[in-house]
């Protein structure tokens, strides 16, 4: 992706009673901002906790009731993690640790069987359709690997982004989703995955072959995933590295909140999350492609946009966590721009909450993006241009605080078009 950068401007007539009293303002939003990081990655955590339960009932018992609760629970766990995708750009703690928990798309025949039509390996990834589920052994890099058992050291460790290709996803929220719903081969018709529940069956009703090492991978990936999130949750606590960073510079502090704001409402959600797969007419660009739950994870994303720009964030118990907040400095500076940026932020929600609602009344995001459905296109689209409108207003902001260096992240699709069919 390519940075867009926006540099802020002076403010004058400020005195010197002003600037400290907007320091000390400062340093306040940046503690609520933490408080909030840390209570997502808690929900995150408690939620993930809640899937593995799940996840182990399956394993335990296979059914078809099981397989639902377990697909219930991994949906439910990406209510407050999407919210948390806003912490992403501006702190470098969580970029360098989000590609284990959130790395999408993903060449799912890396994990398991997939439908003919998948093809085999590629110039670009000869492990494509390696298929660890059923290889107890394979060579990777020159090098002989025992997956004869699949653990999350074995995930982690040799085949996570394997040969350094970005789409060897083996962990994370998305190598779940595949486990527990297959392949969505419904292309833009409607309906998800609909992988059987006795793909994790014992004995002579195991579909799919392999079922009891489906259910040794399946495990791994959810307890590696909990081992993740407790680590980010940590780096959110009192003592944490990721609070310690923001907290040292309030200024590159602030700008980090913009950043992420900035980012994933232009580059990445408006762009290479829904802009992209309008283009190309192509559920496989879906974020959630397998469970068909994409709606959630765009609206989820605009809603943690707008959390932080007004500090506050409603826990999964219901429990408000709420402080000093970008919109009171924005507030203090220029009250016509706060009102706008809180304007454009309801705006982009009507619009993200629309597709939600749409895709939960059987319209399903599939849908939206075929060639010729210009009605499911329209909401996409107004998806995307509301995120847009309130980038622009995000970049007022930047100018209206001085902050130097935010760095905006951009999107061919957006900005280059053309070179999406290059």
């Amino acid at each position: 992706m390519k940075s867009v950068f926006f540099a802020g401007t002076a403010l004058a007539g400020l005195t010197f009673g002003t600037a400290a009293a907007f320091a000390a303002d400062k340093a306040a939003v940046l503690t609520n901002y933490a408080n909030i990081a840390e209570a997502k990655y808690q929900d995150s955590l408690a939620t993930a906790q809640l899937l593995k339960a799940a996840v182990d009932g399956l394993i335990a018992h296979p059914s078809a009731e099981n397989l639902a609760a377990a697909r219930a629970a991994w949906i439910a766990s990406r209510v407050p993690y999407q919210q948390s995708e806003v912490f992403r750009f501006g702190n470098a703690i969580v970029d360098d640790w989000e590609g284990k928990v959130n790395a999408w798309p993903l060449d799912e025949g890396l994990i398991d069987y997939v439908d003919a039509s998948y093809g085999g390996p590629t110039e670009e990834n000869t492990l494509a359709a390696l298929n660890v589920i059923a290889n107890p052994g394979f060579e990777l890099s020159g090098k002989v690997i025992d997956a004869a058992k699949i653990t999350p050291e074995l995930l982690e460790g040799a085949l996570h982004e394997a040969d350094g290709v970005e789409a060897n996803v083996a962990t994370g929220y998305h190598a779940i989703e595949f486990l527990l719903w297959g392949q969505d081969l419904k292309g833009t018709e409607h309906g998800a995955g609909d992988r059987p529940w006795t793909d994790y069956a014992q004995g002579d009703a195991c579909t799919g072959g392999n079922c009891i090492r489906r259910g040794e991978y399946l495990q791994a990936a959810t307890d590696l995933l909990i081992s993740d999130l407790e680590w980010i949750t940590a780096q959110w606590g009192d003592t944490g590295d990721a609070r310690n960073a923001l907290l040292a510079d309030e200024d590159a502090g602030i700008t980090a909140m913009l950043t992420g704001m900035g980012s994933l409402s232009y580059g990445e959600q408006a762009g290479e999350r829904m802009r992209l797969g309008l283009m190309l007419n192509d559920p496989e660009e879906e974020h959630d492609c397998f469970s068909d739950n994409t709606h959630n994870s765009h609206y989820y994303d605009g809603l943690g946009v707008q959390n932080v720009y007004l500090g506050e964030y409603v826990r999964v118990n219901g429990e408000l966590v709420s402080g000093a907040s970008l919109s009171d400095l924005v507030a203090e500076m220029d009250a016509d721009l706060d009102a706008e940026m809180r304007r454009k932020l309801s705006a982009t929600m009507r619009a993200l909450g629309r597709i939600k609602t749409a895709a939960e009344a059987g319209f399903s995001y599939d849908q939206m993006l075929a060639q010729d459905n210009r009605a499911g296109q329209a909401l996409v689209m107004d998806g995307v241009n509301g995120l847009i409108d309130q980038t622009r207003s995000i970049e007022r902001v930047v100018s209206a605080l001085d902050l130097n260096g935010v760095a905006i992240e951009g999107s061919d699709s957006l900005d280059n078009p053309s070179a999406v069919f290059q």
